[in-house]
This record gives structure tokens, sequence and C-alpha cells, in this order.
């Protein structure tokens, strides 16, 4: 127990000559260092909420219009045409003041008023400049002059060196496209999918709901959209995620793998010393706002950084009717699981963070641990993977008091949640494309007690040095958590490193005190409840099929030198894919995201367009290789029109999808949002970018290559496809769906027998064959 004595800054004894007071001078200076670093980082957010709050201003232009207004008023004139009279009339001051003084005093508040006018014009300036998006719908490599003024412009409004939150207060809000151009646009992406009569019968729904009851829907949208930072994200995060009663797992969290090819070390505990370093190094940026705002490539417009607020210390609450999530504004531990016990970790000491060496120690500490787990305790994890009523009820009934709640809030409030896992995973072995799906699988449920997948993400670390994530949506986008794992695992390589031995570089400080375990009392009915919780998770992780395809042989270099855009190369091989497996097509879904407005998120882009469908008909009848060139070209170019308009705001689900809330909140029924709310995504896509591509260098270490990350499928008789497009001739795909559908279990591939003579056909569709021929074990 020398760990509880050192946590105790002083004892006393009552005696009958009074009271013996004994002051531990070590945990007081602990105690000492520890408040040091928080008032370091209180007085660090202070300078950086003030340096936001002036931008594009800076707190030293302020001493500049100072001046310059002092050194004009010595020359005898009055650049303020008599105000700074006014307020020297009007000042509040003792009469033992001198005028001179008062003058001045007049003089520094009326540059002030000046200063903050000016900053209040510069940020309304950018906040129009970024509300202009032709430059969006230029052709590729054509810029118009009107773009270069516009880029001009944005570059003097931007200011210096902004820092991660700096461009906030000067995005544009999301805009509230009309009524009837959504209800245009929904028809035309619903045409295809629907018969005749069907689609006659919901023309009828959408005129009617367009003339009578959506008119009165949009000016209560109008509404919330003046008042409001964003119309869309709030609603979006609480009905969609947070009043989601099922799972989290396989359902709503995804996951992020290592590098696919490189295990920097075979030492497991000197993986973690590295990735959980390397994630304070950017927690620490993050705190700071030393990283660089996220931008849109070439013209680098700024995009959104709201969602980055909730990265570390967050946590997502089980409720009855609702979850909610719950942020701490610090944490300096992480919680750990290992074989079935919990350990809180230390990451910092004497006012430090722990070193990689340190960290690696720490772990080692909690890997050669032989104690048991406690009655109860291994699957407790099973909760957070089962519906969220069950654990809502049990979270409120065994863990509302005592040693299990203070337990919990160690897990709740841990900067973030770690697992060390004693399989060994990744791509290797003799079935090196099997393990890399088993490893898929691993990272998105586990055991179904091993994560907790109610923290904003765990860090899993395999026994042979792999590592991964397993991440909540609710809080965050994929793109968030994925420049943090860029950030971690190019650190963990080529920055911090690793001995001759694959140990962590650095030493151990004498003084560390050691992990500590949880304890907990879990009483049978709660061991029951956890059963159950993880009996409902188990069969739905054996429901899960994944096949994770690295493509070596082309990527974007050969896409682009067709002058077609890379994700709509993928998209419209999609659905191609799929009309050969199903012999129909189906309401596609693919992410795209809104962060050029405050606080936006994801817009869906409705993927299967009457083009596509051409394209893929024509192709499948046998049309020549010049007709179906030219309407592939035309199906490329809408799918980008459709992504460049659902990131500009003019998109189609997210404003039915308010428009819905706000007709439940009237107590409204409209049968045509109803109709529209109710259909179902049977092919749910998404493509991870990769956003520090400086970071990588694929010519000198081609090894090491992330392989991106996946998710579940949406629907039960769908698919979930993830992809990532790397360097100039890779894309990984991650694709998912459910042993329950006939129509969508994976069969035995064998290339030989797919072999296709491309000689007739032009390169686009051969391409597009070829990544067809790799989807044949899924689709």
């Amino acid at each position: 127990m020398a760990e509880a004595h050192q946590a105790v800054a002083f004892q006393f004894t009552i005696t009958p000559e009074g009271i013996d007071l004994q002051l531990s001078h070590q945990a007081l200076r602990q105690v000492y260092l520890s408040g040091l670093r928080s008032w370091k980082k209180r007085v660090t957010r202070l300078k950086n909420n003030v340096i936001t709050g002036v931008y594009p201003a800076s707190p030293s232009s302020w001493l500049f219009v100072v001046i310059a207004i002092l050194a004009t008023m010595y020359t005898r004139s009055d650049p303020s045409m008599g105000l700074i009279a006014k307020i020297q009339e009007h000042l509040p001051v003792s009469d033992s003041l001198s005028i001179q003084c008062r003058t001045v005093v007049s003089a520094v508040l009326f540059s002030t008023l000046l200063w903050l006018l000016l900053i209040f014009t510069m940020r309304l300036c950018l906040k129009q400049l970024l509300s202009y998006h032709g430059w969006m719908y230029e052709q590729h490599g054509k810029v118009s002059n009107t773009t270069k003024i516009w880029a001009a412009m944005v570059r003097i409004f931007s200011g210096r060196q902004p820092l991660l939150y700096s461009y906030q207060g000067s995005l544009p809000n999301l805009p509230v496209p009309a009524v009837k151009d959504t209800v245009k646009r929904y028809l035309e992406s619903a045409c295809l999918l629907m018969s005749d009569s069907e689609y006659e019968r919901m023309t009828t729904l959408a005129k009617e709901f367009e003339s009578s009851l959506g008119n009165r829907l949009q000016w209560y949208l109008k509404l919330k959209a003046m008042w409001a930072s964003n119309y869309v994200s709030d609603w979006w995060e609480e009905y969609v995620y947070l009043m989601g009663r099922g799972p989290l797992m396989v359902n709503s969290n995804y996951y992020g793998m290592d590098f696919l090819y490189v295990t920097p070390t075979p030492i497991q505990a000197a993986r973690a010393g590295n990735t959980l370093h390397a994630c304070l190094l950017y927690r620490r940026k993050l705190n700071r706002e030393e990283i660089k705002p996220s931008r849109v490539p070439v013209l680098n417009v700024p995009l959104c950084a709201a969602q980055c607020e909730r990265i570390f210390n967050t946590t997502r609450i089980p409720g009855e009717e609702t979850d909610s999530l719950i942020h701490w504004q610090d944490s300096e531990y992480v919680a750990v699981f290992h074989r079935g016990r919990y350990f809180r970790l230390w990451l910092y000491h004497a006012g430090r963070m722990l070193s990689p060496r340190e960290i690696e120690h720490q772990i080692q500490h909690i890997l050669d641990d032989p104690s048991p787990p406690a009655t109860g305790e291994a699957k407790l994890a099973a909760l957070t993977a089962g519906d969220r009523i069950p654990w809502a009820q049990a979270r409120k009934e065994f863990f509302s008091s005592g040693v299990n709640k203070r337990s919990l809030d160690c897990i709740e409030k841990a900067a973030f949640f770690v697992a060390l896992d004693d399989d060994e995973q990744g791509m290797m072995g003799d079935d090196p494309a099997g393990n890399l799906d088993r490893y898929a699988k691993s990272l998105l449920h586990g055991k179904c007690y091993d994560r907790w997948f109610d923290k904003s993400f765990t860090v899993v670390l395999y026994k042979n040095g792999k590592n991964g994530l397993n991440v909540e949506h609710s809080w965050a986008d994929a793109p968030i958590m994925a420049h943090v794992w860029e950030y971690v695992m190019t650190t963990d390589c080529f920055q911090l490193g690793y001995t001759e031995e694959g140990h962590c570089k650095g030493d151990v400080a004498s003084s560390l005190p050691p992990p500590t375990r949880l304890t907990w009392d879990i009483p049978a009915e709660c061991q029951e409840r956890i059963e159950r919780s993880l009996a409902v998770a188990q069969t739905l992780a054996d429901d899960v099929d994944f096949h994770v395809l690295p493509i070596q042989d082309f990527g974007k270099g050969s896409i682009k030198k067709c002058k077609i855009s890379p994700d709509a190369f993928i998209q419209i091989a999609l659905q191609l894919a799929y009309y050969r497996n199903r012999g129909s097509f189906t309401l596609t879904y693919e992410a795209s995201m809104t962060r050029l407005f405050r606080e936006g998120r994801t817009e869906t882009v409705r993927s299967c367009t009457s083009e596509s469908c051409t394209f893929v008909r024509a192709l499948e009848g046998g049309e020549s290789k010049e007709v179906c060139r030219h309407l592939f070209r035309t199906a490329a170019e809408k799918h980008q029109h459709l992504y460049r308009m659902a990131m500009t705001g003019g998109g189609i689900d997210r404003h039915l999808f308010c428009l819905y809330i706000v007709s439940k909140y009237l107590g409204e029924e409209s049968p045509f949002l109803k109709e529209v709310l109710s259909e179902t995504w049977r092919l749910s896509t998404s493509q991870t970018p990769l956003q520090q591509v400086e970071l990588f260098d694929f010519v000198n270490h081609p090894d090491y290559t992330t392989c991106g990350g996946g998710f579940g499928p949406v629907a039960d008789d769908g698919y979930g496809v993830s992809y990532i497009i790397i360097g100039e001739n890779m894309i990984n795909l991650h694709i998912s769906c459910k042993h329950s559908c006939p129509q969508t279990v994976s069969t035995p591939f064998a290339f030989q027998v797919h072999k296709i003579s491309f000689a007739q056909l032009d390169k686009v569709i051969v391409e597009i064959l070829y990544i067809y021929i790799y989807f044949k074990k899924f689709l």
C-alpha cells in the first residue's frame, strides 16, 4: 500500500498531550507542482482566449492604434472629430487629475473603441468573404480572376499566425436552403429508385408538403438559424446519436488502424509508451491551440475546429431516454484495462509529463501484475457494449455511490481509455488477408467487454506491438480523430523512436508511484445484467463480416490522368459493383463535411444518381467504349456537383431532417417527411482524407502507410464502405456487412475465375472493373 501512503499529504493523531500532526513533504510538493501546472494551463487558456477574441487583429495592434491616436493629437489634430472631448466631459474621474491626464485617458478609451470597431469590421468582412463558394465550382486547374481577387482579400483579412480557434468567430453560419429547392433535389434523387406509381405518389406528397406545412416549418427553422450558430448540429448530435437506444458498438463507434506493413516495435509496453506520450503531446498542442487550423487544400480556406474541443477528457453518459456528453477541462491520467482488471495510470509526475520510457515502465508494471479480477470486474465494460437503457438503469442502481461510483468516475474522467490486449493482430502469418480482416473486427468490437465504448476514444495495444483506435462517434466525426491519429503514428516512429532493443528512449525516475488498481463491489444482480448485455453485444459482433482491401496497383495518380475526381471514381465503381451483385440500384449515403460553416459536421451526398445508373446500364448493355466514356464523365461531373452542393450548404437530407424535428415539436404529421426519414441506406460510404500529408514520406518510407479505418453496416441487408486514398498509388477499403443477410454474406474468392480481357475497353472502364474484381469477395 505504499502508493496509498504517498497520496496522503498529512496525517494526524489525537493524544492526551494534543494533536500530533505529521506532514509529508514529498506529497505536499506533488500537490504544489500539480497546482502550478494547473495554473499555467489556466494562464495559457486565458492568453489564447484573448488572442482568439481579437482575431484577425492582435493584442499588440491595440498599442499601435493608441500610439497613432496620441501622436496625431500631439500634432494638434483631432482624429476623433470631437469624440475625445465628449468622452472627457463625461469621464467619471476625480478632479484631482490634470486636464492633460484626462485627455490621455479619453484618447486611450477612444483608441480602444476604435480598435474594437476595426476588429468587428474585419471579422464581418472576413465572414462575408468566407461565405463565397464560387471557387469550389470552377474547373480544376483553372482559377478565375474573381477567385484570385477573393483569395487575396481572404489572406489580407486573415491576419498572421492564426491559432486553432482563431477563425471560429469569422466562419459563416450554415444557410437554410429553400423548401422548393430541397424538395426538387429530393425528387430528382428518388425517381430512379421508385416505380412510376411510387414516384407519382411521392411527387404528390412532396407538392402538398411544399405548398402547406413546409413553409410553416421553414419559418421556425430560419428563426433558429438566426439565433443558433448552426441550425443542424445540436439536433443531429441529440437525435441521431445521443437518443439512439441500441448498442454503440458496431452501430455507431468506428475504428482506426495502425501502419499497414510496419510494426515499429514488437514490445507491447514500449509501443504503449510512445503512443500514449504522443497523445499527450497532441493534447498539449491542442490546449495551447498550437495546432494549425484545418483548411481546404489549394486555396487554404479555413474549416471549423469546434469538434476538437472534446477529443480528450470526454465520455458519454447513458440515460434511460437520452445519453449526454460530459467534457472535463483536464485529466492527468488514463484508465487502463488488462486481463479483466482496471487501473489508473498517472501520466504526470512532479508537474511534468511522463517520458515514453517512464510510461513503458508503468505499462509493464500492469502487464506483470498477477492479481486476478474482482468478482464481476472482468466483463464490466460489456454494459457499454449493449443496449443503452439497461446500462443506464444499472449505472443508476449499482454505480451511483460508494466504491463503484469512485471507480466509475475514474474511468469516465480519464483523458482516454487504454486496452492492453493479449492477442496478436495485423497483416501477418500464412493468411495475411484473413488476419487483416480479424484485426479490423478486433478494433471494432474486441471481445465486447475489453473496450470502454462510452469514452471519446480507446487506444488498443496488442501483444505484438500493433495498435489501433475505437472511437465513440457522437462528439465528433472521423476526420477529427484521424488528424490526431496521423500525428500520433508519425510522432511515434519518426520523432520519438525506439532503441535497438525495441524499448522507448530515455530514463525512468525512481520516485514514480506505480499504477493503482480500481476496486469494485459488483453484486450478483449486476453480474446478471452484465451477462445479458454481453449476450446482446456478442450476437451483434458475431454477425458482422469484415474485409479490408489494400489496393497497391493503382490509385489517385492513375485516376487523375483520366481527369476524373478520385472520389467520384470510387463512388461510381461502388454503383457498378452493387448493380452486378443485386441487379438493381440502391439509396447510397456518402458523408460530406460542412465544416466550411461554423459548428458544421456532415451532410449526405446521394451518390446513386440517374447519370451513374445510365452509365452502369450502358456498360452492362455492351455499349461502345466512346458512349461509356462519355456517360462515365457525365456521371462523375454530376457526383462532383452534388458533393460541392453538400459542402456549401445545399444538401438535401439535413434540411429535411431538421424540418421533421420541427414538425415533431409542433405536433404536426407530415406523410412526406415520414417516408423520407424512413428510407434505408443499404450502401453507406465514407472517405477518410489523409490530412497531414507533410508528416508522411511515401517516397523514402513507403511501408509507413496508414490503413485508415472503418465502421459497421448501417442496414442489416446493406454494406458499410470506408476508404482512404493514400499517395498516388494506393487505395485502402474497409467493407462491412452482416452474416445474417443471405445477399451480403462473403464468399470464397479466387482471382483466376474472374480474369477479364480488357483489350477492347477504355482505360477508365478498365480501372472500374479492376476495383469490381476486388469487391467480388463481398459484392
